[in-house]
């Protein structure tokens, strides 16, 4: 037959019968027999590649379990729990440690704040550094606690009261304390290099008030006067040089019932035979002044030559 089966020449299709399996025409009723193939292949793993097999699979679970009971382990030595971990709980303001807590590495936070009934500690076994930054990163404000000083970078530290009230403020140019009163406890007293400002100066009750400067003057003024006081005591003015009382435009008055000028240069005595001790004050030209025994008149003429 040489024509072509199904698009195929003939050739092709009987090289295509020779590899199949041969099959013997019967007629009808005839019995086929099958030839035996004795090559069987059996299809798994047998003998010691299952047997290793098997032992991994069985490694495999071991270290599963294993592996499942350390992570329920950790878990419960973490205090692992949906609000958080341990003593660290997540709250909807932000994160909520209790108890004491030890951080290795700086801490960022816009706020730290303690519970209400107890005290925020800072600790550290070197010093304590407080930065706040900028957005650029750069240090705006420092506060650092160490073992010998504690120090504030700043441009202005001020310190307020609780009703918000600046108690004490400094800053480049100058230093305000708004309390009511500064007191100054220590033996040596305050010492100021320049000078200061403020409407009243006072001892505690029984200390005495002494205002000194050992290698410099001393200036007290007061647009509307400058009142010294002492209400169980007595005033006490020391110089080497002179005291000065000096008023442009008023007068110096000395109210009390006795004034003591013991010091003064005394006149002569008057007449022989004169047994009085009173005397009168005269003043030089200079403002000097002097005593002269009193008489009938003035007798500051008399002895004027103490003011030469």
């Amino acid at each position: 037959m040489q024509t072509a089966l199904l698009g195929f020449p003939v050739t092709a299709c009987l090289s295509l019968m020779m590899v199949r399996e041969q099959y013997t025409t019967a007629t009808e009723g005839t019995h086929i027999e099958r030839p035996e193939n004795p090559y069987v292949y059996k299809i798994g793993i047998y003998g010691w590649r299952k047997r290793c097999l098997y032992l991994f699979v069985l490694l495999l679970l071991i270290i599963l379990v294993v592996n499942l009971a350390l992570t329920i382990w950790i878990l419960k030595v973490m205090w692992f729990s949906p609000a958080g971990m341990g003593h660290l709980r997540v709250t909807e303001d932000g994160l909520r440690l209790e108890g004491e807590s030890e951080f290795l590495f700086p801490l960022y936070a816009k706020e730290i704040h303690s519970r209400v009934d107890s005290s925020l500690l800072l600790q550290s076994t070197q010093n304590v550094t407080v930065n706040a930054r900028n957005s650029e990163g750069e240090v705006t404000g420092r506060l650092k606690v160490g073992p010998k000083m504690v120090e504030v970078q700043s441009q202005q530290f001020q310190i307020n009261s609780n009703d918000g009230k600046p108690l004490f403020t400094v800053d480049e140019k100058e230093v305000v304390v708004g309390t009511d009163k500064l007191r100054v406890t220590g033996p040596e007293g305050a010492l100021f290099e320049h000078s200061v400002e403020t409407p009243l100066v006072r001892a505690d009750p029984f200390q005495d008030l002494r205002l000194e400067s050992p290698t410099r003057s001393l200036s007290m003024d007061g647009p509307r006067g400058v009142r010294i006081q002492a209400h169980a005591g007595k005033i006490e003015a020391l110089s080497q040089m002179d005291i000065l009382f000096h008023s442009s435009d008023g007068m110096l008055e000395l109210d009390a019932e006795t004034v003591c000028l013991p010091k003064l240069v005394q006149g002569t005595w008057g007449p022989s035979g004169s047994s009085q001790s009173l005397y009168e004050i005269c003043v030089c030209p200079d403002g000097k002044l002097y005593l002269s025994v009193a008489g009938v008149g003035t007798t500051c003429q008399e002895h004027s030559h103490i003011c030469l």
